[in-house]
């Protein structure tokens, strides 16, 4: 449709992208509007919350100056001037008075403005004996009886609140009580809000403020007329008051401003913006001349307002998409129902097709059944015979074993014969506990008969191959027990390493030990030419395999013999001797239990042997 009608096609897009850009910028400017008005409800809430707040702090203090007007010392003190044991008292006085408060400082003045007590009469930079006659709060409350007044100290330079009270008596005003407070923790509460906020007096200088670096400029510029009023009463303890920067961009309703504030170097960081667009919204203190003024961020306005004009105008696109969409399905309709006989004719031919063919692969797919039912016959048979070769090894081991063990049956046999006769005629002549001590002797000996017939047999026994944990440590026990013989014969030692805690692999015990037989044998064959021969056997745990390592103290290995270690019918011995399958044999047992077996030259001589099988989930790794 659109390939053919390219004019068409240009048109629809330009229209699309109209429409598109209408509908988003209809979105945005009501969103903006909506998220203003939130934004503003917002800031009035906040301006009543810190408001209040204020006051609240301020409140708390509002009463002091006047209740020192009812301290019997104080009005003596204003009454007769310097008068050293009621300076004394007063001072005392408003000491334990200003720790309890929690104020700054408390101080009384008289009618000159010379400070006649002050609660920090011990510190070096006490106010006792300064005239303080030229700031306003001292003018002020001289003049309508109170005052309040924000300014930094002249003797500490020490911002905080003067609330200042008239103290008088029969009609006649002999003095002024001042309470100066901090409004530090309530700055420090402000810190945590989420917009900023300042507090401006009636100079427009900021006085507090939730941004430190924002404390003490001005939000006007300032004149040089004004600039020395506030030298001479040394109120702001002269400092530079650099302007805020507040540029207003546009007015609204109730009020609230559209402002911004230039970006500058913060000696602090801020948990918010402090730079920027902004809705100012301001408000008048109750009972000061001072104006709160909370600054909201428009960043959250404006993606907002983005967000929701995206969202309308990707809703107009796919609208119109769907709408297209729509359309489209109509025409493609017809087509279609045309495509459709097309298509049931192309089935039809298919399944024909289909059908000649499937004729075909069932007869690939039957000769490839009896391929895979012959293969597996062959598995098995091979199986079978490595089972029985597997077999066969044990009982050449048991043929080479025979010799020893008859030797080890003759003797409890010949001392069992000897042992009946004498019991049976100690049992003629009546001596019964001779008769009964040769009976356990005989008793003894047939249990060790049983011992080592009972260990050929297990050893002789067919396993099931079926892996289970096994304690390597009782392994070893039980080849060591089957060549018993032997090792006492060559005069040979065994010396076994193994950990404290169990070591358990996952395999078949009768299997492990005919290959554990099969290496001390041949640890003992590398080692037939000498006196007293030694085999070493370690266990230890290799990350998740069991580790058992059997070494000899013989020649060792010839490079010929490390390269065909494992291959079948290869042996190092005299013909006669071995058919050289016990290794080719161990090895394939060690890889069913999905092991391996290694064999090398050990560093300080000899042959040294590496059986290493899965461990059981029982044994711990360290």
């Amino acid at each position: 449709m659109f390939i053919r009608h390219p004019l068409r096609l240009a048109l629809l897009l330009v229209s699309l992208v109209i429409l598109v850009s209408g509908v988003s910028f209809s979105a945005y400017r009501i969103s903006q509007r909506m998220a203003l008005a939130e934004l503003q409800a917002t800031g009035r809430h906040r301006l009543d919350l810190y408001a209040a707040s204020l006051e609240r702090e301020i409140g708390k203090y509002a009463y002091f100056p006047a209740t020192l007007g009812l301290e019997r010392d104080v009005l003596d003190l204003l009454a007769h001037g310097s008068d050293s044991k009621l300076i004394g008292k007063s001072n005392n006085y408003l000491e334990q008075l200003n720790e309890r408060a929690g104020t700054l400082a408390i101080y009384v003045m008289d009618n000159k403005g010379q400070v006649l007590a002050s609660s920090n009469w011990r510190r070096t930079d006490s106010y006792v004996g300064e005239d303080l006659s030229f700031r306003p709060y001292f003018r002020e409350a001289m003049e309508t009886g109170s005052g309040r007044f924000f300014g930094i100290g002249t003797t500490r330079s020490e911002p905080g609140y003067y609330l200042s009270s008239a103290l008088a008596a029969e009609g006649h005003i002999l003095g002024v009580a001042i309470v100066k407070v901090s409004l530090e923790q309530l700055e420090k509460s402000w810190s945590t809000v989420e917009a900023p906020v300042l507090v401006a007096d009636e100079n427009g200088v900021v006085i507090l403020s939730s941004v430190p670096d924002w404390k003490f400029t001005s939000l006007r510029p300032l004149d040089e007329k004004t600039r020395s009023v506030f030298d001479r009463t040394q109120q702001y303890n002269r400092r530079a008051l650099q302007p805020l920067g507040v540029i207003e961009i546009a007015s609204l309703n109730h009020g609230a401003r559209l402002v911004r504030l230039a970006k500058e170097k913060q000696e602090m960081v801020s948990p918010y913006p402090v730079a920027g667009q902004f809705m100012a919204q301001s408000q008048p203190l109750l009972g000061t001349p001072w104006s709160l003024t909370v600054f909201s961020h428009l960043d959250q306005v404006d993606d907002l307002s983005i967000s929701r004009a995206a969202v309308a105008g990707i809703t107009t696109i796919l609208l119109c998409i769907l709408a297209m969409m729509i359309k489209q399905r109509r025409r493609h309709l017809s087509d279609r129902l045309m495509a459709r006989e097309a298509l049931q004719k192309a089935h039809d031919e298919l399944e024909r097709k289909v059908e000649a063919r499937t004729v075909d692969l069932s007869a690939t797919n039957q000769k490839l059944q009896d391929e895979v039912a012959e293969r597996v016959r062959a598995e098995r048979t091979l199986r079978a015979a490595q089972d029985e070769l597997i077999q066969a090894g044990k009982l050449a081991v048991i043929g080479r074993l025979s010799a020893g063990i008859a030797h080890e049956l003759n003797q409890p046999l010949a001392a069992l014969r000897t042992l009946s006769d004498n019991a049976t005629r100690f049992l003629d002549r009546g001596d019964e506990p001779t008769a009964r001590s040769n009976l356990e002797r005989i008793a003894q000996l047939v249990d060790r008969m049983g011992l080592i017939t009972g260990q050929l047999k297990a050893f002789a026994h067919k396993s099931s191959g079926l892996p289970k944990p096994v304690d390597l440590r009782q392994v070893v026990a039980n080849a060591t027990a089957l060549l018993d013989q032997r090792l006492g014969t060559t005069n040979a030692r065994i010396t076994t390493v193994f950990p404290e805690q169990a070591l358990s692999a996952l395999c078949d015990a009768n299997r492990l030990e005919q290959v554990v037989v099969n290496l001390i044998g041949n640890a003992l064959d590398a080692m037939s030419d000498q006196a007293c021969p030694s085999v070493n056997i370690s266990g230890a745990v290799c990350g998740q395999m069991a580790r058992l390592e059997v070494r000899d103290h013989g020649e060792g290995l010839s490079p010929e013999a490390q390269s065909r270690l494992f291959e079948p019918f290869f042996t190092t011995k005299e013909a006669g001797v071995g058919l050289g399958l016990g290794l080719a044999i161990s090895a394939g047992i060690v890889s069913d239990f999905g092991g391996t077996l290694n064999g090398a030259n050990h560093p300080e001589g000899g042959a040294l042997f590496t059986l290493e099988i899965p461990l059981a989930a029982e044994t711990p790794v360290p």
